[in-house]
C-alpha cells in the first residue's frame, strides 16, 4: 500500500474543509448561530483526530484555515452571493425552494470563486462536495450553476 502524496493529502484536507464549511454555513442558516461560534465549535469539537470519521460528524485532516476563511468570506458577502445566486437560478427554482444544504454549498462555491479560486478548481471541488451530500441530480445543478457563474465572470469551463 502506498502512502498518499503530500499533494493528495493537501487536496483532501482542502476538500474536507469545503465540506465542513458547507455544513457550518448550513448550521448558521438553520439555527441563526453566530458564524464565529460555529467555527469554534467545528474546530474544538469536530476536528478530533485523523482516525475520526467524517461520517460521524467529525472533520479529520481538514485545512482549518481554509474552513475559517470560507465561512467568514461567505457570511461577509452573503447578500451579494444570494443576489447572484438568485439571478443564476432558474425562475422555477427560487432560493427558498433549494435544499438548505444545497443552498449552503452553492453559497460557498460562488463565494470562493468571487475571491479568486479558479473556476475549474471551484467546480471540481464543489462537485466532489455535492457528491458527498447528494446522490440525485443536485451535483448536476451545482455544476450548472457554478459553470454559469464562471462564464459570466469570463472563466467558464463548460463541464
Amino acid at each position: 500500500m502506498t502512502e498518499p502524496s503530500s499533494v493528495t493529502t493537501r487536496k483532501r484536507s482542502r476538500t474536507i474543509a469545503r465540506m465542513a464549511a458547507t455544513q457550518a454555513l448550513y448550521q448558521c442558516d438553520q439555527t441563526r448561530a453566530n458564524p464565529e461560534s460555529v467555527i469554534v465549535e467545528f474546530i474544538r469539537h469536530r476536528h478530533i483526530t485523523p482516525t475520526a470519521s467524517f461520517e460521524d460528524g467529525h472533520i479529520p485532516d481538514a485545512d482549518l484555515n481554509l474552513l475559517e476563511d470560507i465561512v467568514r468570506n461567505t457570511v461577509s458577502k452573503q447578500d451579494i452571493i444570494d443576489k447572484t445566486l438568485t439571478e443564476l437560478l432558474p425562475e422555477s427554482w427560487p432560493m427558498g425552494r433549494l435544499d438548505p444544504v444545497l443552498r449552503a454549498l452553492l453559497r460557498t462555491g460562488i463565494g470562493e470563486m468571487m475571491t479568486g479560486l479558479p473556476p475549474q478548481v471551484a467546480i471540481n471541488e464543489y462537485l466532489d462536495v455535492a457528491h458527498s451530500f447528494f446522490s440525485g441530480d443536485e451535483p448536476k445543478m451545482v455544476n450548472g450553476i457554478l459553470d454559469k457563474f464562471a462564464r459570466q465572470q469570463g472563466g467558464g469551463q463548460n463541464t
